[in-house]
């Protein structure tokens, strides 16, 4: 797993000030536009594409998420 994914034309990373937050870039990291801030995932520390979904490792469990980061579902609690 990773701090980063490319994903088709965009890279999702878990940020680096705020790791319950996720950003995107569309111009391979020039700028970073927030997609995701919340609590109930917890901490994010690994993100890997798995095809059709993303899977999250986070302080709280394995979350997946199907829209790019912009929600997130629990998997398997920690």
């Amino acid at each position: 797993m990773a701090q980063m994914i490319n994903r088709g034309k965009e890279l999702i990373r878990i940020s680096p000030k705020q790791s319950n937050k996720i950003e995107y870039s569309t111009n391979d990291g020039r700028s970073w536009i927030s997609r995701y801030s919340g609590t109930s995932a917890g901490d994010f520390h690994d993100l890997t594409d798995n095809g059709k979904e993303i899977l999250a490792q986070t302080s709280k469990g394995l979350y997946y998420s199907t829209n790019e980061g912009r929600s997130w579902i629990l998997r398997k609690r920690n």
